[in-house]
């Protein structure tokens, strides 16, 4: 049974001609990109193609050199942090939690932004927080502390004070980073269902070309700061594009129970 939706609305976020410089060095060149409403993005590429720091600045940490990111049609770095976090939300990869919270107090840091100024929740706050705790499955550990849970629950926590937020677009940094097989399946059904179900567009970054190309619905390669390629995993997920981004030879086969392309590298 899908959860009830709290007041979630499309928020479509693009990037035109973004250049991003860090201590002198360019690390992403003139990509532009665009979120589908709705949708799952992937963005994948070698260790220092500038995934990360392309994802921090659609979020608003970083500040491009160049270019514009546009949230609702509107340039992002212009609008109060506030509001920004009002509509979208990051779940950054080194996320830690203060010692003695729980996961309740966790997840309800993600109302700060519809906090009015005497901190009070109020029940809007307090209904969105029991969503987002039903929504991540967490809600049966609510009151535990955060640092007594395993990484797979710890994750999910996260992922709750992001959807606390009550956002319509969720970017999400490397979310199965350290978890095992069964772990990082938890999280990526659970996020593939949050976008099934509440119509959340999502933006991620995911090592794992396997499980991006059966969890998105876009992919943005990236190599060297600059995009390789983008569209569809069934259009994307071949070898010579594989050899091109990552220098691996691969064999390309298609999974028979969904027909999503998955790659088998070798020497």
């Amino acid at each position: 049974m899908a959860i009830a939706q709290v007041g979630i609305e499309p928020a479509p976020l693009s990037a035109t001609s973004l250049s991003v410089e860090l201590g002198g060095s360019t690390i992403v060149h003139d990509v532009g990109l665009e979120l589908a409403a709705g949708e799952i993005t992937a963005l994948v590429g070698p260790n220092g193609s500038g995934k990360s720091t392309l994802l921090r600045t659609l979020a608003r940490v970083l500040r491009p050199s160049t270019g514009a990111v546009l949230l609702d049609g509107r340039e992002l770095h212009a609008r109060p942090s506030r509001e920004v976090a009002r509509r979208l939300a990051l779940l950054p990869q080194d996320a830690s939690a203060p010692d003695g919270v729980t996961v309740r107090q966790l997840v309800e840091l993600g109302r700060q932004p519809h906090i009015a100024r005497l901190g009070f929740l109020r029940r809007a706050d307090r209904d969105a927080v029991t969503w987002a705790l039903d929504a991540a499955g967490v809600a049966e550990f609510a009151d535990r502390l955060v640092d007594t849970l395993s990484g797979g629950e710890r994750q999910r926590a996260w992922l709750a004070l992001a959807l606390a937020q009550k956002t319509a677009l969720l970017l999400l940094d490397e979310p199965t980073t350290y978890l095992d097989v069964r772990h990082q399946l938890d999280v990526l059904d659970l996020v593939r269902r949050l976008n099934l179900e509440h119509g959340l567009t999502v933006c991620w970054v995911l090592h794992d070309l396997n499980a991006a190309a059966a969890y998105s619905d876009q992919m943005v390669w990236l190599r060297d700061g600059r995009v390789v390629a983008r569209g569809t995993p069934a259009d994307l997920l071949n070898a010579d594009l594989v050899r091109r981004t990552f220098d691996v030879d691969a064999t390309v086969l298609t999974e028979p129970r969904t027909g999503r392309p998955v790659f088998l590298p070798f020497a």
